[in-house]
């Protein structure tokens, strides 16, 4: 995109809030999946990750509409790249999840400006830290895909955002 064809940003902004928008659908709809293998404490983080999630989700919904832009609607059901049959899987499948919504805000604070960028910040600091608790670990960059190294045994995990 050059600066003239969109001097303000706000096509990158929009973009980019979209991007964030069916993110957020996925890591609802993959909250929804990986619940029903997890017990005790480790179910209540799930539940509580899901409502942060949908709270930023119908947040953004706003925000697409405030831009100008109709916001992208959530499919159905989603492509997951692993069954989730036990536990471990599950936190496996949440951190991946994590991993992935930390990526697309990434690019909204590129794109972002005042408040929205302040949101996406916090939005991507969330999801990182969500992440190391799912994971145990965490990397150097989070939402810089091309800074982090892949945790072991998730490089190839994580809600693709493709549909059934």
């Amino acid at each position: 995109m050059t600066q003239e064809a969109d001097p303000d940003g706000s096509e990158e902004t929009l973009r980019a809030t979209q991007a964030a928008l069916a993110a957020e659908h996925a890591a609802v709809y993959g909250y929804g999946t990986l619940g029903g293998r997890l017990e005790g404490s480790r179910r209540g983080d799930a539940t509580a990750a899901c409502d942060a999630h949908r709270s930023r989700r119908d947040a953004l919904t706003r925000t697409v509409r405030d831009l100008g832009g109709a916001p992208a609607a959530a499919h159905a059901a989603y492509a997951l790249p692993f069954a989730v049959r036990d536990p471990a899987a599950a936190m496996r499948l949440a951190a991946v999840l994590e991993d992935r919504v930390a990526d697309v805000y990434s690019d909204l604070v590129r794109a972002a400006r005042g408040p929205l960028r302040q949101d996406a910040a916090g939005a991507l600091r969330e999801a990182a830290v969500r992440a190391v608790r799912w994971r145990g670990t965490g990397v150097a960059f989070p939402g810089l895909a091309e800074k982090a190294a892949p945790p072991e045994n998730t490089a190839e995990a994580g809600a693709t955002g493709d549909t059934h």
